[in-house]
Order: C-alpha cells, then structure tokens, then sequence
C-alpha cells in the first residue's frame, strides 16, 4: 500500500537546503570547469546551464525562472520565465540562477567563477530585466541606511568609517574594473580608502562584504548585471547587511521589457526586502579557486567540490566538502 505524505513547504525548503540546492550548482560547476582555461566562455557557461536545468528539472518543485540567463529570445535554456521542476502538485518558487558567474574567469582559469542559484517562496524575488544595476552593499551591524545609493561614493566611505569607529583609509571598496567606475574608484581613494579591482564575479563582491575581518572588503560600489543584484540579494537576506539597487532603464525599449514584468518605477531605489520577499535559500559552488570558494578537484577516481548555501528563515550558513565517486552522475563521458 502507497501512503503519500504531505510535506509543508517550510520543511520542504529545508529539504531542499540540504539535499537538493546542493545538487543543481555542484553539477554546473563540475561541468563548467572541464572547460577552465579552453578559453571558451560560451562553451563553459552553455555546459553549466545545461548541467543546471537537468537538476532543477529532477526536483520535486513548481519553479519559474524568474532571474536567467536571459530573456526568451535570447537564452534558449534558463531564460526569464521558463518553468523547472519535476513535480505538478509541488510548492511554486521563484528562482534566480547565474550557472556560471565569471565565464571569463572560467575561460582564463583565474580564481573567483562560481556556479550560484537561489529559490524563493513564488512570488517573492524580483522580476527583472536583464539589464544593468546601481549597486551598494555592506555587511551586517550596522545603523539602518548606514550606506545611501545615492550619496556620492565619498561620502558613503565616510559614512562607513565612523561606522566602523576607523579612518577612511581602513575601509577598502570592492569595484568592477571597468571604465565606467572611474569616477567611484578616483573619489573612493579621494578618502584615503583603498580599492580592490575584480575583472568579474560581483556576486561573490558583495557577498564578501559581509565577513570583512576574512575577505578584507567594507563595502561594494558600482554597476552591475542585475540577476547578480538579485543573487547578492538572496545571499544578503540570509546572512545579514544592506544593500540598495536601481535598474538602468536608460532606454524606451527597457523601461517598456521592466513594465511588462511589472515594473511600476523605473527610479526606484530597492532594498533587500524588495528584491528578495520571502524566505530563501542561496547556494554557490566553486569552478575556480577563490576567496569564497575552493573550485572544483579532478581526482583519478573522485570529483571534489566545494559549495555554500544558506536560508533566510533560520541564518544558516553550511559550508560542504563533497567527494563524488560516482562520476557518470555527471554526464562526464
């Protein structure tokens, strides 16, 4: 005799934290970085998405990607608004998915790609387009609205040293090495901070300013891809900090692709709380070594991994070692 048992979501999401999320980003990683260092960025981000949809679709879900790879006419898999999920009468959530952050990193086997998801109550994360973002982040204990987006970079820099009870130039700013932050990195160092230059990977840029003693970054400033926003988000939401974004809908055509994904303001000034409503899970995988992650290890006979996943509800923070020893279970032939 079959007995079906009926599982709350709450307990599900749980679940899924410890044996399901896991899964989807070690298998995009792993396949990922068979291609570090080929040089091929499309390659490596187009086996992670893969790896990473076939694993969604295996969990007992109602998912709808609601951050991807893309917008339909231009991600033929994990694009905005695809449905994942292998069961009919499972929970609905929201998911956000970047399979491979830092495809370049990858490329040019360079430390810092990860493979990095998140899940949510349906609903509940932000419908955005795949356009860039304003971005400002700190980690956790500090005064409500300690950081403003719309300060001048200075002055936040300022305003996070006597924070902190420190000079300005014990703060460092993380920042995306790229020509339009040159204004930032000049008036950040205008302070007598210092700047850290990353040439990608912004998920892991705000995520480390949440632990500033180990990674040795205060606070992230600059522009951004906005699925990333919501991935640091999610990260953010469940392990602490603030972090405030504006979507650059610079154009008619943007503003109308955020309206039809209802966007109601295209100035608005978001929050955590707003990007990411509901409870949460957050997980990332190393492809590369990194500050945050190990990357993957191709032993004679193992795969060894490394991930982080989190959970809003209860702050947990788990960090996995995992040796695969089944290695068809990677589609590795």
């Amino acid at each position: 005799m079959s007995v079906t048992i009926s599982v709350p979501p709450q307990l599900l999401l749980e679940r899924i934290l410890t044996l399901e999320i896991v899964r989807v980003t070690e298998r995009a990683a792993v396949s990922a970085a068979r291609l570090r260092g080929h040089g091929n960025e499309k390659g490596a981000d187009q086996a992670a998405v893969d790896a990473m949809r076939r694993e969604l679709n295996k969990i007992p879900i109602r998912g709808t990607v609601v951050i991807g790879e893309g917008e339909r006419d231009e991600a033929p898999m994990l694009f905005i608004g695809e449905k994942v999920g292998a069961e009919a009468g499972g929970p609905e959530v929201d998911i956000a998915v970047d399979p491979l952050e830092g495809t370049t990193l990858c490329a040019k086997n360079m430390p810092g790609s990860i493979a990095t998801m998140a899940m949510a109550e349906g609903g509940t994360l932000l419908n955005a387009p795949d356009v860039y973002m304003q971005k400002i982040a700190i980690g956790p204990g500090y005064a409500k609205n300690t950081i403003e987006l719309d300060a001048p970079p200075a002055e936040n820099i300022r305003r996070l040293a006597r924070a902190k009870d420190v000079h300005p130039s014990a703060i460092t700013a993380l920042v995306l090495d790229r020509p339009r932050h040159a204004e930032i990195i000049n008036a950040v160092r205008s302070t007598g901070a210092a700047v850290r230059l990353i040439t990608d990977g912004d998920v892991a840029g705000v995520i480390h300013t949440a632990d500033p003693d180990n990674t040795g970054v205060d606070i992230y400033i600059g522009t951004g891809g906005a699925p990333e926003g919501v991935l640091a988000a999610s990260a953010l939401r469940c392990i602490g900090g603030q972090m405030q974004c504006r979507l650059i809908l610079d154009t008619e055509e943007k503003r109308e692709r955020a309206a039809k994904m209802g966007i109601k303001d295209p100035a608005m000034i978001y929050g955590i709380e707003d990007m990411v409503k509901g409870d949460c899970l957050f997980a990332a995988t190393g492809v590369t070594d990194g500050s945050l992650l190990s990357g993957v290890k191709f032993r004679k006979n193992t795969i060894e991994t490394e991930t982080v996943v989190m959970r809003s509800v209860t702050g947990t923070v788990r960090y996995i070692k995992a040796e695969h020893r089944q290695l068809d279970k990677f589609h590795l032939d």
